[in-house]
């Protein structure tokens, strides 16, 4: 809601509109001023001196650079994009209009947040989360995966699976390209691991010897089992390379 303290002597309440009705403050002085924020897509906080409103100021985190090419290489990779933030509601509209964002929960709270991450998993949806703030650290811990951004707080970092070192967001986009190529990797391991053994474990064993007397030498057999292990590491570091993420 805000933070309240006493300065040289006087209640000074910074905060949104229910801080202000908690220190007694109408926040329905302060409506043209927060209406001409809201639509600028600021966030309003609120002044209040000895319970009396004395001003307003406006907030705003101005946009990466590349957080449209973000989201649109999230899209790319066929996954929705929500914004869930403690700003006012009009504040988040704003930006996710300019990012082209699908789904804005605003003005929560930090539990809310977390209630909010199940909400989408009641949905039947497996949901990553994006933090780098002290209020992010319970959404971070519900999601099912968590990502950090590296240069946020501690207790993010501390509540993530996933920490991109950088501050750049592009490494979300990143992060989840390279997890689905490493996934498919392993299944095309896995694959031709199964597949090889299947097949060439009964010539080993002499199966085809009394229909065509063919039989597999031990040498020709360890020869075989080296270019398997061969061809499955050489696949396995083609991820060296594996980059993803159109930013």
């Amino acid at each position: 809601e805000g933070v309240a303290g006493m300065v040289a002597g006087a209640r000074v309440a910074l905060g949104n509109a229910a801080l202000m009705r908690r220190e007694g403050a109408d926040p329905a002085a302060f409506e043209v001023a927060v209406a001409e924020m809201d639509a600028a897509g600021q966030t309003p906080v609120m002044v209040a001196v000895d319970g009396r409103p004395a001003g307003v100021m406006a907030l705003a985190d101005p946009l990466r650079p590349q957080a449209a090419q973000v989201v649109a290489a999230l899209h790319a990779l066929g996954l929705r994009v929500a914004l869930i933030s403690g700003d006012r509601a009009a504040a988040a509209q704003a930006v996710a209009r300019a990012l082209g964002i699908d789904d804005v929960r605003a003005e929560v709270s930090p539990g809310q947040k977390q209630e909010a991450i199940r909400a989408l998993q009641a949905g039947g949806a497996r949901v990553a989360f994006v933090g780098d703030g002290i209020n992010d650290a319970p959404a971070l811990a519900a999601a099912d995966v968590g990502l950090a951004i590296g240069t946020g707080t501690d207790v993010a970092v501390e509540s993530a699976d996933v920490v991109l070192m950088s501050g750049n967001p592009a490494g979300v986009a990143r992060a989840i390209a390279v997890s689905r190529a490493t996934m498919a990797n392993i299944r095309q391991n896995l694959f031709w691991a199964f597949g090889y053994n299947v097949a060439l474990i009964p010539v080993a064993a002499g199966l085809l010897f009394p229909f065509w007397g063919v039989m597999l030498s031990p040498v020709l057999a360890a020869g075989a089992m080296a270019a398997s292990s061969v061809l499955v590491v050489g696949n396995a570091l083609r991820l060296r390379w594996a980059r993803g993420g159109a930013v």
